[in-house]
């Protein structure tokens, strides 16, 4: 069993898809992309994040793919977006962007706790967190 087969079982074990839709959208990512030179840890954690829902899923996608075209080796340019992409969005969206660049720098993630956010963004927050663990076990 190869690796990306290795997370998606652990995950799926642990019960950390929160439907079908978020199962079938990371496995997409993951097996479209595990192989490319820019592939990592830390982007795993993200496609995990970004399959969450169908919009967040399309960005990442569209991401990849032009990463992928671009022959981009590393997730620099990403990285760089996902600083520019926070400062664009509400309280929520902030803070999910900033726990996805924390994934790409390969840095622990700690919310604020004056941090505002919504319930479902703390679920969301927390969940991806325990993927991450789950995802660094491996």
């Amino acid at each position: 069993m190869d690796w990306k087969d290795k997370c998606f079982s652990a995950l799926k074990d642990a019960d950390m898809f929160e439907d079908s839709w978020h199962r079938t959208r990371f496995k997409e990512l993951t097996d479209c992309y595990t192989h490319s030179p820019f592939f990592s840890k830390g982007l795993c954690k993200c496609m995990y994040l970004s399959a969450w829902d169908e919009e967040h899923f399309c960005i990442m996608l569209e991401t990849l793919t032009d990463m992928s075209l671009g022959r981009d080796t590393n997730t620099d340019e990403m990285r760089i977006n996902g600083d520019i992409l926070a400062k664009e969005q509400d309280i929520d969206g902030y803070y999910i962007f900033q726990l996805s660049n924390a994934f790409l720098d390969n840095r622990t993630f700690h919310l604020d706790e004056t941090a505002n956010v919504s319930p479902e963004a703390m679920h969301i927050i927390k969940r991806a967190i325990q993927a991450a663990e789950i995802i660094d076990s491996l």
